[in-house]
């Protein structure tokens, strides 16, 4: 049976828009019967988005320390996917009950579950790193990021208007844009940089594509041509 893993950026719950959000649950517990239905595994590893800046914000008024910072941060991603836990349990899908804090866990409740949704692990690094961790562990070949953003940009689109989206990149060449160093806690990359790290290390392809857009994300797990960056390995 495939096993198919999806790093969802925090931000697609979307908290402030609630009309668009509902419609997207919904896309999503439809693709998730889907997959199910056609005897595949899903593993979902699920991120903090506004719940874990807002969380970080606040703590940063009693304590500075990164570490600290992290854990609070991981926090908000394990609320995120007990929502989506809960959802996917709630049109009778076969979800593990449990959120699962370790890849190795989460590998073995995918023996049992056809769907496995957890967050965060541990400090210093972002549930990006932890789903290629996932589809390392559980011998998954390729993992996909959906984010907020359409591509992989030849540099950060949020500092340079003439940025321009890759189509097609390796692994190598994805590591020159973002770096192998972690990401502070609460920053955010196209794509973390200790994902890109791990993957290189593992030989795990990447698809990094605009989640808010469930189709394209279908089209990616259906290997199918998809909008978005396709990241090769070496």
């Amino acid at each position: 049976m495939a096993t198919h893993i999806v790093a969802l950026g925090g931000s697609l719950l979307r908290p402030e828009e609630a009309d668009q959000r509902s419609m997207w649950f919904g896309q999503l517990r439809q693709l998730a019967v889907h997959f199910e239905g056609n005897g595949r595994k899903l593993g979902i590893v699920v991120g903090g988005g506004l719940p874990a800046r807002e969380a970080i914000t606040l703590a940063r008024s009693s304590f500075t320390d990164s570490y600290r910072l992290d854990t609070v941060g991981i926090s908000a991603t394990r609320l995120n996917a007990t929502i989506l836990q809960q959802s996917l349990l709630d049109v009778g899908c076969k979800v593990s009950p449990t959120i699962p804090t370790s890849t190795q866990e989460a590998t073995e409740l995918l023996e049992s579950h056809n769907i496995v949704i957890m967050g965060g692990t541990t400090p210093g690094h972002t549930t990006d790193a932890v789903a290629v961790a996932l589809a390392r562990d559980c011998g998954a070949p390729h993992c996909v990021i959906a984010t907020n953003v359409t591509h992989v940009h030849d540099c950060d689109p949020r500092e340079n208007p003439d940025a321009k989206p890759l189509e097609e990149i390796t692994l190598t060449q994805l590591a020159e844009i973002t770096g192998t160093e972690p990401l502070g806690p609460g920053e955010s990359a196209a794509v973390d940089p200790v994902a890109v790290k791990w993957a290189m290390k593992a030989g795990i392809r990447l698809a990094v594509l605009d989640g808010r857009d469930l189709s394209i994300l279908e089209d990616a797990l259906e290997g199918k041509p998809f909008v978005g960056t396709l990241v090769k390995a070496e």
